[in-house]
């Protein structure tokens, strides 16, 4: 079962593009059936020209198409990362501060990068 669209996960910066990794949302839908709550995705791929990306030094891991950012706060925020690490999500990124409807909970599974690893925005 697919539990995001297309247009969930699709680059918001107005390119319109989808790269998103097949193997990384296979584990997203594992995590989504386990968590058993609809999520929102804040922001799934990126290409290198969005505005975030744009900025770094090195693109994120979001350019790869295996990172996403998912809306939740509170408990269930620690039952998602409790559920993602389950999966073997080894990099995960947090933020909790400010509205409630803008905290999300990063996971990726770039490889390429550092883990396991937990940080904070």
């Amino acid at each position: 079962m697919n539990y995001f669209s297309d247009d969930e996960l699709r680059c918001k910066c107005g390119c319109g593009e989808l790269n998103f990794d097949e193997r990384f949302l296979s584990v997203l839908n594992n995590i989504r059936d386990d968590f058993n709550l609809p999520l929102s995705v804040s922001s799934g791929y990126r290409c290198v020209n969005h505005p975030i990306e744009a900025k770094k030094f090195k693109p994120g891991a979001h350019t790869t198409g295996k990172a996403v950012d998912l809306l939740v706060f509170g408990d269930k925020a620690y039952e998602l990362v409790q559920i993602a690490m389950k999966h073997g999500i080894t990099r995960i990124g947090v933020s909790q501060k400010g509205h409630k409807n803008k905290r999300f909970i990063h996971l990726d599974a770039d490889d390429s990068r550092i883990s396991p690893v937990i940080w904070s925005y």
